[in-house]
C-alpha cells in the first residue's frame, strides 16, 4: 500500500465544507488531495467574484454564525471575504403571520456587535480558494469525477481505500472524505444508509430591493404555507437590498415562478405584510425542492462524510452551512490529534470520535427544524393560539432567550477549538 498511496487524505468536493476541512489540516503534516467535479475557471477566483459582485448579489447566501466566522478566520479565509462583501446583522425578528406571536433577538441584549453575517456563497468560496493558493502541500484536482470506491483494505500501515476516476486513474489514500453535497456520489458508493423524507416544500431564492432599508435585521414570517425570510444585504451604503428565501408548497412555487416581476413583487410584499414597504424590484428567481437527508452513520473504515453529504435540513433557521463547517472543524481536530499520536487516521475507532461529537448535534438540529415546520404548518385554532402564546412568553424570558441565542450563534456549547472565540477576538 505504501507504494501506491497518492495521499494520506482525499477530500471529494471543493465546496465550502470540503475546502475548510482541507485548510484546517494544513499544519497536520498529512498529504492532502482535494477532488472537484467542476472544471477549473480560466479566471482568477478572486477577480471573478469581484467582477460578479459589481453586477449584483449571488442568490445563494449563507447566514454565518460567530462560530463559523471563527472557523473561517482560523483558516485565513475571512480577511479576503471582508475585502469583498459581508453583511452583518444585529437584529432578528420572527413572527407568526396567522396570529400575534413574535420573538425578537438583539445583539445589544447579548453585548455583541452583531448576531452573524449574511454572506454570498461565492464570497466564502473566494476566501477559501485564496487561502488554498497559499498552501502548496494541498493539491486540488478539478474536472475529475469519481466512478468507484473500493472497500476498505488493510495493510501493516492501516486501512486505506482506492478511488477510481472517470478517466481511469486510480487514487489511494488512508482516508476518503465525502464533501460532495446532498446527492453525494461518494456517500452512495460507500453505501451509507440514510433517513430521507420530503418536506413538502420548495424554496424560491432571489435578491430584492425594498422601499425601506432592512435595518440590519433578519426577518422571518411564518405564513400559512411555509416560512418567508428576508436576509439583510448591504452594498456600500445601500441597505435596501435583501436576499429572500421563500419556502412554500410546490404548487405555490410553480405559480410564483410563472409570475412576471411586477406580480411576483406584489405577491412577496403581501406575504411579508409590507414590513419594509413596497418590494420595488426582484432579481432572477431560482427554485429548488427541500428534502431532509441524514446518514445513519457518518463513518466507515477509512471513510467519513461531512456537511450536506452527511445531512441536510430545512433552511428556515439558516443552519445548514454552519453545521457543515462544524463537521469540518471537528473532523480536522480528530484527524490532527490522531496523526500527532501516530494513530491510523482511517481507523474506525478514530473516526467514530468525530461521529459521536457531530451526529447527535446534527440530529438534534434536524429534529428541531422538523418540529418548527410541523408546528407552524398546522392551522388548528387551538394550536395556533398555543404557539402564539408560547412565542410571546418566550420573548419575555430574556435570560432563557439570550442563552439559546448564544448557542445558536456558536458562542456557547461544545465547540471545536477552531470555532471558539478567544480572549481579545
Amino acid at each position: 500500500m505504501s507504494d501506491k498511496l497518492d495521499a494520506d487524505l482525499i477530500i471529494v468536493g471543493a465546496g465550502m465544507v470540503g475546502l475548510t476541512a482541507a485548510l484546517a489540516l494544513r499544519d497536520s503534516g498529512l498529504k492532502i488531495l482535494v477532488l472537484e467535479r467542476r472544471p477549473a475557471s480560466p479566471q482568477d477566483p478572486l477577480q471573478q467574484v469581484q467582477q460578479a459582485a459589481a453586477e449584483g448579489f449571488d442568490p445563494r447566501v449563507s447566514a454565518l454564525t460567530c462560530a463559523s466566522e471563527q472557523i473561517l478566520r482560523s483558516v485565513d479565509a475571512w480577511p479576503v471575504m471582508e475585502s469583498l462583501r459581508l453583511s452583518p446583522y444585529t437584529e432578528m425578528d420572527v413572527w407568526d403571520g396567522e396570529g400575534t406571536g413574535r420573538t425578537h433577538f438583539s445583539a445589544a441584549d447579548l453585548h455583541e456587535p452583531y448576531l452573524g453575517h449574511i454572506v454570498e456563497n461565492r464570497v466564502i468560496l473566494a476566501g477559501l480558494r485564496a487561502a488554498l493558493a497559499e498552501q502548496p502541500q494541498i493539491r486540488l484536482l478539478e474536472a475529475v469525477e469519481v466512478q468507484a470506491l473500493s472497500e476498505p483494505r488493510e495493510s501493516t500501515l492501516g486501512a486505506w481505500r482506492e478511488l477510481t476516476l472517470a478517466d481511469g486513474r486510480a487514487l489511494c489514500a488512508r482516508l476518503v472524505v465525502a464533501a460532495d453535497g446532498a446527492l453525494s456520489r461518494v456517500r452512495q458508493l460507500a453505501a451509507l444508509p440514510t433517513w430521507e423524507w420530503d418536506y413538502g416544500h420548495h424554496a424560491i431564492v432571489t435578491t430584492v430591493r425594498t422601499e425601506c432599508g432592512n435595518a440590519a435585521t433578519a426577518w422571518q414570517r411564518f405564513t400559512d404555507d411555509g416560512p418567508l425570510a428576508f436576509l439583510p444585504l448591504r452594498d456600500g451604503s445601500d441597505s435596501h437590498l435583501s436576499s429572500i428565501v421563500w419556502s412554500t408548497s410546490p404548487e405555490h412555487v410553480r405559480e410564483l415562478m410563472g409570475f412576471d416581476d411586477t406580480a411576483f413583487c406584489t405577491a412577496l410584499e403581501r406575504a411579508f405584510e409590507g414590513r419594509l414597504g413596497r418590494v420595488e424590484w426582484a432579481d432572477r428567481r431560482y427554485s429548488f425542492p427541500l428534502r431532509q437527508r441524514h446518514a445513519k452513520r457518518y463513518v466507515q473504515a477509512a471513510f467519513a462524510a461531512i456537511g450536506d453529504a452527511a445531512h441536510t435540513i430545512h433552511p428556515l433557521a439558516g443552519q445548514g452551512v454552519n453545521l457543515g463547517l462544524l463537521d469540518a472543524a471537528v473532523l480536522a481536530e480528530v484527524i490532527e490529534a490522531a496523526a500527532a499520536r501516530g494513530d491510523d487516521i482511517g481507523a474506525l475507532r478514530v473516526l467514530r470520535r468525530y461521529q459521536r461529537r457531530r451526529q447527535g448535534e446534527n440530529l438534534q438540529m434536524a429534529a428541531g427544524m422538523e418540529g418548527f415546520k410541523r408546528l407552524f404548518d398546522s392551522q388548528q385554532p387551538l394550536l395556533v393560539l398555543g404557539r402564539n402564546y408560547g412565542m410571546r412568553c418566550f420573548d419575555r424570558l430574556g435570560a432563557v432567550k439570550n442563552h439559546l441565542a448564544l448557542i445558536a450563534m456558536g458562542l456557547s456549547g461544545d465547540l471545536p477549538a477552531r470555532a471558539q472565540r478567544h480572549c481579545g477576538d
